[in-house]
């Protein structure tokens, strides 16, 4: 059986103060909660940890190199000196702010995986490649381009998040939902066989709240959700990760 997984991505929110928010989540984990995994800004990770109990950490990027002269990057190295278990890559904003390419991306996945974390690699499509019936195949290349041989289910998390759907409250259909998940576990299982790619959890991400959650966690290949805003507030977050483990 496939882990299921509740991971929330603070993006460029918060400082100390926001912290208090993982005692509150802690505290409202179902009896059986699934692995919930919180992604704070870089310079909470260690502070995090301290105070995460249960919680895993996982960081927001990584650089490719083990060390040098890039100021103000982040090593995969660096990332699990601070207790953090896993680290997001490929994410749209990083492909679209920075210029990552799935090259860049695939280089920092074997940086993760060098360094024992591991990767939860993003893949979307964005609305113009919706709309003009690309979806799959721009799912498809990244996948191929970003995730490194070796990808196992505990190394590797794909996260799917529709470029379009990320923070605008629009949320794709089921049936859109279930076709992307299902493409990428045939994918996987094509390229690691059915042992290992029909292991590797997939999530989805985008628009995730409350009232959606049960409905996106009923398709067979969604195995959790990559959180961006809900997951802010333990008040917003933990309604998410009760439906998860009610699923």
């Amino acid at each position: 059986m496939r882990v299921k997984i509740a991971a929330g991505n603070w993006k460029m929110n918060g400082t100390a103060s926001a912290l208090a928010e993982l005692d509150a989540l802690r505290d409202m984990l179902p009896a059986q909660p699934p692995q919930v995994i919180i992604c704070p800004p870089a310079p909470l990770l260690h502070r995090a940890r301290e105070l995460s109990g249960p919680i895993l950490i996982g960081a927001q990027d990584c650089h490719a190199a083990p060390s040098g002269a890039h100021t103000g990057d982040v090593s995969a190295d660096m990332v699990a000196d601070s207790g953090a278990t896993h680290v997001i890559l490929g994410h749209s904003e990083r492909r679209a702010d920075h210029g990552e390419t799935d090259a860049d991306v695939n280089a920092k996945v074997r940086a993760a995986w060098s360094a024992g974390l591991a990767a939860i690699l993003c893949l979307g499509e964005s609305e113009a490649d919706r709309n003009a019936g690309k979806t799959l195949e721009v799912i498809g290349a990244q996948l191929a381009g970003s995730l490194p041989d070796g990808a196992t289910a505990e190394n590797t998390v794909i996260a799917y998040e529709p470029i379009w759907a990320i923070g605008t409250g629009n949320v794709p259909t089921q049936v859109q939902i279930v076709e992307v998940h299902d493409f990428l576990r045939t994918a996987l299982e094509d390229r690691f066989g059915p042992e290992v790619g029909g292991g590797i959890p997939l999530l989805y991400g985008g628009s995730v709240k409350a009232d959606n959650a049960a409905a996106i966690f009923e398709a067979e290949n969604v195995d959790g959700a990559l959180v961006g805003g809900a997951s802010l507030k333990a008040a917003d977050f933990a309604p998410i990760v009760a439906a998860l483990a009610a699923s």
